[in-house]
């Protein structure tokens, strides 16, 4: 086996980040997964900066360990040629817009009568159904409307967005998770299903107290910056050196420790910082103490002091930082892939570490259509001759 998913066979039709993403974790795990792009263009994401070598840095990020075939989905032997090759899946990603697939004659109940075991993963921006499932949706419109940018940035500044799109990530993971449920499911049933993952959904699923605040109580949560909400001190702070520092010292025991390693062990017993509630109710105070001690260390010392007191602590890094992270390079976090055209490029690792099936980096991102030979020859049993046709046909 070359990991978990060994055997198990994925259509990609996805583009942008969420369905490639939720297709390469499966990937990752072993599946064959075979990217189907549009014939002539490929994916998207294919034409998105930065590029190297006129590849694009974020097309490689987002589709290593699949190969890739093209379809022109507008003519109907590309259609009639998606089905067949649905007869063989296992898996078919995808998130056009709700009811793109059923113009194309590609719906959920017409694959699920070609291949009962079919499991069919569907990300979109709001779902499948519902008032808005034919809005357009992409990770800041999910930011947007869920409320978490509203409790991003500065309490007197204006809403922020992520400096990542990790709704659109977190959609991915939530697909392929919900995608292994699935499968699991189906070796007690012998059926497939249909998965539906949306990035609003997703967005909600981590507002945690925030919804039950605001139905239960009435209260409607607010920016904090970087301070915690609920204990303190917990925020970030500058250095002597130019650079940030957080750091989390909100429990009693983790406060007594903070005030003796800078050498101010008298702050335990002041009324405005001797327990939780008190110290958040006196952030602004505790805070300044804490800057005005930091503004005279530089950022190495300022570390050295919370981690002997055992306090959580660490520099806001920088990209430049996190290259370099030994603990990130131990876990083979940043790695490298040879790509064919643009060369060694550094990527993000495998995350998911399993010890009898581990995951595996085993293909560099394919050129658009790299594979149409070979899979149409091993799934649908082709000649190269039919392929060569398809081609010149207009179908690949």
């Amino acid at each position: 086996m070359t990991g978990p998913l060994h055997g198990i066979k994925v259509l990609d039709l996805s583009r942008f980040i969420a369905g490639p993403h939720c297709a390469m974790i499966l990937a990752d795990m072993g599946a064959d997964v075979v990217k189907v792009e549009k014939a002539g263009y490929g994916d998207d994401s294919r034409h998105f900066p930065p590029f190297q070598n006129g590849e694009s840095l974020y097309g490689i990020a987002l589709n290593r360990n699949k190969r890739s075939i093209t379809l022109n989905f507008r003519n109907p032997r590309a259609q009639e040629l998606l089905r067949e090759l649905v007869r063989d899946a296992d898996v078919l990603v995808e998130n056009f817009r709700p009811g793109t697939m059923e113009e194309m004659g590609c719906g959920w109940d017409v694959l699920h009568a070609i291949n009962p075991r079919l499991v069919m993963t569907r990300l979109s921006g709001f779902g499948q159904d519902g008032p808005y499932a034919q809005m357009p949706g992409f990770d800041g419109i999910a930011q947007a409307m869920s409320g978490l940018m509203s409790l991003c940035g500065d309490p007197e500044g204006p809403p922020m967005h992520a400096g990542a799109f990790y709704i659109d990530y977190m959609t991915g993971m939530y697909g392929a998770n919900a995608t292994l449920a699935a499968l699991f499911a189906r070796e007690k049933t012998g059926k497939g299903q249909m998965v539906d993952v949306a990035l609003l959904d997703s967005a909600v699923s981590v507002l945690t107290t925030a919804i039950s605040s605001q139905v239960n109580q009435g209260v409607t949560l607010k920016r904090t910056g970087n301070r915690d909400r609920y204990s303190a001190p917990a925020n970030v702070f500058a250095t002597g050196s130019g650079d940030h520092v957080l750091m989390l010292a909100g429990t009693q025991a983790l406060f007594k420790r903070l005030a003796e390693g800078i050498g101010q062990p008298e702050l335990v017993n002041d009324p405005r910082f001797d327990s939780v509630p008190t110290r958040l109710e006196n952030a602004p105070a505790i805070e300044a103490i804490i800057q005005e001690w930091c503004h005279t260390r530089s950022t190495e010392d300022i570390l050295e002091v919370f981690t002997a007191a055992g306090i959580p602590a660490a520099k806001v890094a920088t990209p430049e930082d996190v290259v370099k992270n030994p603990q990130l390079l131990h876990r083979k976090q940043i790695t490298t892939i040879n790509h064919p055209r643009a060369g060694e490029i550094a990527v993000s690792g495998v995350t998911m570490h399993l010890s009898d099936t581990p995951l595996t980096i085993r293909r560099p991102p394919p050129m658009l259509g790299e594979h149409n030979a070979d899979v149409l020859t091993g799934w649908l049993g082709l000649a190269e001759e039919e392929v060569e046709s398809l081609k010149s046909g207009g179908v690949l």
